[in-house]
């Protein structure tokens, strides 16, 4: 529990059939998702490695019938193994991305089937599982874990079809459009303590726990992320070429790179185009940059005057109610994300413009902090105070330390199960092919 002082989170009674329920639909929900993305292209694009950075979509399909099985058909119900000998070939810390393609992988076909027979009997398992006794059943922590794997690697499927040459294979309407927003350009967050992390989110990462008292000194922050037409202020005033605004190690990256803009952007005769997921348009001003790496948002930050947030301060913007003192899961409450909050699930293929969702502001009037893009920060990825890695340390553990900065928010291809106010994101200061944005902060004068 957490300091009575600073906030609490509220223990609730565990129902075992909503927590089922919830995992029937998470599962379901991230299947359908994992059906699309690997069925709207013909199989030459399945087996092919669409860039050194990511697997080949077959990789992934296999990869995750594989952890299902490992997690829910093994340790949960102490099933024998369906196919132990291709356990090594989908094991992400033994095979780096870019030799996958030389593996001898399961075709699409097989893999289709093997990851629709373990499914088949991780619903069984889940219709006769207790949901208490062990941390791995306690409410059905595995099954959310499962589903959170599934979405998380459903939002790298999607990175790789970004990266995919070639004509539009994903479909899906567009953000419905909004007023240019006209509110304050940024929102003062009290100093003081609050609660960061949680302890009582059932499903919880293990690098979300435990709940911890943290200080924070006052500060301001953008009400909205910072947006393309800002970004190409930066660009049009030289930003790219000034090492001003830029660490030693960035600018070194900028220099070896000779990158000028984020990714998939280039100019044609006076303006700024981009490819979105096999369609080249002109770069929308009012919504939140994106593909820009970490060296790239602090560039930017420093040259607007700001700096990044720092993961509590980040934390604290998004979970802060000053009229109760307490931490809520999500900006706008403790409710699930619906479609007023938030720009999540893959239900559109770009951002929302900046503004969006009025409904989903955090209590001090911050806004799509969850959602659209994954949002930068200062801070490097690192345990909280009486952490302890569960179920397994290579899940976070062994990527603490300076070398991965944290993102949080999520984006537009999170899906709800694997995003929340506590959720934490992380990958090389370089990373600009996945979804990420940034807003700026600065300290308050006090």
């Amino acid at each position: 529990m957490t300091d009575p002082a600073i906030g609490t989170e509220t223990d609730s009674e565990i129902d075992s059939d909503a927590f089922r329920e919830r995992a029937l639909a998470s599962l379901v929900t991230a299947r359908d998702r994992t059906t699309l993305l690997t069925s709207c292209v013909e199989e030459p694009d399945l087996t092919a490695q669409h860039s050194p950075l990511m697997s080949p979509l077959v990789w992934d399909l296999a990869h995750i019938g594989n952890q299902e099985e490992l997690w829910l058909l093994r340790a949960v119900a102490g099933q024998e193994a369906i196919r132990p000998e291709i356990d090594s070939l989908y094991d992400a810390f033994e095979h780096p991305r870019a030799e996958r393609p030389t593996l001898p992988l399961l075709a699409p076909g097989e893999a289709r089937r093997y990851a629709a027979e373990v499914r088949g009997r991780a619903l069984d398992v889940l219709a006769g599982t207790a949901f208490h006794g062990t941390r791995l059943t306690e409410a059905g922590f595995a099954f959310g874990m499962i589903a959170q794997h599934e979405q998380q690697h459903d939002e790298t499927m999607l990175i790789t079809h970004q990266l995919r040459k070639g004509p539009q294979a994903l479909h899906a309407p567009d953000p419905d459009p909004v007023p240019l927003f006209t509110g304050p350009a940024e929102v003062l967050v009290p100093g003081g303590p609050f609660t960061m992390g949680t302890s009582t989110e059932p499903w919880a990462l293990d690098n979300e726990r435990p709940a911890h008292r943290r200080e924070v000194a006052p500060f301001r922050i953008d009400t909205t992320p910072v947006t393309n037409g800002a970004y190409q202020a930066f660009i049009e005033d030289g930003g790219y070429d000034d090492p001003r605004w830029w660490t030693a190690e960035g600018w070194a990256h900028v220099r070896r790179t000779a990158i000028k803009a984020p990714l998939f952007w280039h100019r044609d005769g006076g303006q700024w185009l981009r490819r979105r997921f096999g369609v080249t348009e002109v770069v929308p001003p009012d919504e939140p940059v994106l593909h820009v790496c970490w060296y790239e948002a602090d560039a930017y930050a420093r040259w607007a005057g700001r700096r990044l947030p720092t993961e509590a301060e980040w934390e604290k913007a998004a979970r802060f109610d000053p009229a109760t003192g307490r931490s809520t899961r999500y900006p706008w409450g403790d409710t699930d994300p619906g479609p007023e909050h938030a720009n999540l699930g893959q239900r559109h293929l770009r951002p929302a413009p900046a503004g969006s969702y009025p409904e989903g502001e955090s209590p001090l009037g911050v806004r799509q902090l969850i959602g659209d893009v994954w949002e930068w920060t200062a801070s490097d990825f690192q345990p909280y105070p009486g952490f302890r890695a569960f179920p397994y340390k290579e899940y976070s553990e062994v990527f603490f330390g300076s070398e991965h900065k944290v993102l949080r928010g999520g984006s537009f291809a999170v899906d709800q199960v694997a995003c929340r106010g506590t959720f934490r994101n992380w990958d090389y200061p370089i990373r600009r092919q996945i979804f990420s944005g940034f807003r700026t902060a600065r300290s308050e004068d006090v």
